[in-house]
């Protein structure tokens, strides 16, 4: 568990969790109720790729330019180091020592958590994705994938942040706007570096999409098309700020690294 949480890693998801509530910022030093939710959100990142990278699943031997836990520790480690961050996600979620938020708050934060990280949400865009290899496909089926996969969790980190810093449903609305395009733009930008960048930049194995015959959007719209509608992605997040003041500028500062990430 230990050496995936700490390989490295881009922590967008926590990130995104303390930027959402210090765009708020309601609440007195929100960050003290955030960070157990910021942390148990890359629990869960990081058990979902500890999972991917599986010899059942996408059956990679590199993660954040590491090897992955599998080749270090085992397939019967691995699944167990996956099983064990995602339970210690709720842990830290559920933990009333951990957070000065009401109870109806808390509740409502983990059930958007779970909703996201499970069936209606991350594995269930798993599942599709795995289903649908080496298959002709309608786009929309790729978008849905692409929001359960990837999209979900990451509107989930936003609305946890909003939601513990004290958000209003004016607020919660503009902000879960902006998790979809960021999610979409990050799926989409992830999707055209499978196809631009090297494993070195990667930290994973390049080319792995085609090589397992999976949906991209290079694939249906080729690299400058797809590269175009990343950009238009951004641009929706970014707009969908537009209530908030200079204290949602991290968040405006997250779309456009999204979109310009080397990795």
């Amino acid at each position: 568990m230990r050496y995936s949480l700490f390989a490295g890693g881009k922590r967008i998801r926590p990130i995104l969790c303390l930027a959402a509530g210090q765009a708020i910022e309601k609440r007195p030093d929100p960050d003290s109720n955030l960070l157990p939710i910021a942390c148990a959100l890359e629990c869960i990142h990081t058990y979902s790729l500890i999972h991917d990278d599986l010899p059942a699943m996408d059956n990679d031997d590199l993660r954040r330019g590491k090897p992955t836990n599998h080749i270090l520790f085992g397939e019967a480690g691995a699944i167990l180091a996956g099983d064990g961050l995602l339970t210690w996600a709720f842990d830290l979620l559920s933990d009333s020592k951990q957070s000065t938020l009401p109870a109806d708050q808390q509740l409502a934060i983990i059930h958007i958590i779970a909703q996201a990280a499970g069936s209606l949400g991350m594995v269930g865009g798993q599942a599709l994705d795995i289903a649908h290899e080496n298959q002709e496909l309608p786009f929309a089926t790729l978008r849905t994938i692409h929001h359960r996969k990837t999209g979900a969790l990451i509107t989930a980190s936003i609305l946890a942040g909003a939601i513990g810093a004290g958000a209003d449903q004016t607020q919660q609305e503009a902000l879960s706007r902006y998790g979809e395009q960021v999610g979409l733009a990050f799926q989409i930008v992830d999707d055209l570096l499978d196809v631009t960048a090297s494993t070195e930049q990667l930290g994973k194995t390049a080319g792995s999409d085609a090589s397992r015959g999976k949906a991209t959007y290079p694939a249906f719209f080729g690299i400058d098309a797809t590269r175009n509608k990343a950009r238009a992605a951004v641009e929706e997040a970014e707009s969908a700020l537009v209530i908030f003041d200079e204290k949602a500028d991290p968040l405006r500062a997250i779309a456009q690294y999204i979109y310009t990430r080397s990795h």
